[in-house]
């Protein structure tokens, strides 16, 4: 085993540790990726407060991008020095959830604790979402990486494994959206933001951002939305109508885990649509709605898990449109911070007003 860096939750709500760890060889099917860059996803956040649970000690990260430094055996066409996208969506390929095209869900389970990870002395060290990338090496599935070209910044391509392909996909691909259509997205976020970058390469027609702070509501308009609308208002689905025309949204896509946007999210619907649920609220949570209004209005509710991608489709595709100019990225990061600087960059994450921070391993 390999003795590297990685950043430690030892108690929750506490304070990540900068500490020696041990990392297994890849083995059968399984690459290490030496990383270059990880960003803080409010998951890790939530994980690392212990609102969903889990074991400790942990560490987390899971939206990363480096460089192959080993492979097992049975790893595809992937080599040693292909620079890769790293995603914790660990699917085994052949349950019924994966041969059904929904790798995202895949029903094989995956022992995180007696994974790659152990401690300086060989104690268990969970690998958080089967990536553990608040580390400066993974060891993961081959079919959670996808490679990317030569001359892509690897901060900017870390963003691809989760934020981008979760706010993207949930529009493309779980809300199914189709030009012309009236959009709600609820949050401004980074999921937020890609979720209205999503509907706008859909071809939606007016895409209502709504959120907490003007400043949120400005930024949202530079990646797509038509109208922003502030959350604080006594009933923001009224301003919401009446910048969708008079009538409700096709889709509302609910980027935030708080329980008083599910709540209100129906009442943005019109008749037929559909409220896409993709912000985790913490384990335990209840939402409430009226099933008679859902029920006569025809109207739907949908959970989307990472955008439901097949990441070895949709990530080339987003690609490339950051290559053609289509697909913000570089944007999406407010700033770049060492694996030492981690818990100042999570606390700025907290703040709600940073897009993504990412966390560069050649940075002092």
């Amino acid at each position: 085993m390999q003795t590297i860096k990685a950043a430690v939750c030892r108690a929750f709500s506490e304070l990540l540790v900068i500490e020696d760890v041990l990392i297994a060889p890849p083995g059968t099917g399984e690459v290490e990726v030496t990383l270059d860059a990880v960003a803080i996803c409010h998951s890790d956040i939530t994980f690392a407060s212990g609102a969903w649970g889990g074991h400790l000690p942990a560490v987390y990260g899971h939206e990363a991008a480096g460089i192959i430094t080993a492979t097992g055996d049975a790893v595809g066409d992937f080599k040693v020095g292909d620079p890769v996208v790293v995603t914790l969506i660990r699917a085994c390929g052949s349950c019924p959830s994966c041969a059904g095209g929904q790798p995202t869900i895949c029903e094989t389970p995956y022992d995180t604790v007696n994974g790659p990870l152990r401690t300086a002395d060989g104690g268990p060290l969970e690998q958080a979402m089967a990536c553990g990338a608040f580390a400066e090496k993974v060891v993961v599935s081959h079919r959670q990486i996808v490679k990317i070209p030569e001359t892509m910044p690897k901060d900017v391509a870390s963003l691809l494994s989760c934020g981008v392909i979760t706010g993207v996909g949930a529009a493309v691909n779980a809300a199914k959206l189709r030009p012309g259509q009236d959009v709600v997205v609820i949050g401004a976020g980074g999921v937020g933001l890609n979720a209205i970058q999503g509907a706008r390469l859909a071809g939606a027609r007016r895409i209502v951002a709504v959120d907490m702070t003007e400043e949120k509501l400005e930024i949202a308009k530079e990646f797509g939305a038509t109208h922003g609308v502030l959350a604080s208002l006594d009933q923001p689905w009224k301003a919401a109508f009446k910048a969708l025309g008079g009538r409700g949204a096709d889709a509302v896509l609910i980027t935030v885990g708080a329980i008083p946007a599910y709540d209100q999210a129906p009442r943005y619907l019109g008749r037929g649509g559909k409220a896409i649920m993709i912000g985790m609220p913490h384990s335990g949570a209840m939402s409430t709605y009226e099933p008679v209004v859902l029920a006569a209005l025809g109207q739907g509710v949908v959970g989307s898990k990472m955008g439901d991608v097949v990441i070895q489709r949709d990530i080339p595709w987003m690609i490339d449109l950051y290559e053609q100019g289509r697909l913000k990225l570089d944007e999406l990061i407010s700033g770049r911070w060492s694996l030492d600087q981690i818990n100042e960059a999570i606390e700025d994450t907290k703040t709600g007003s940073a897009k993504r921070n990412v966390i560069l391993f050649d940075k002092s």
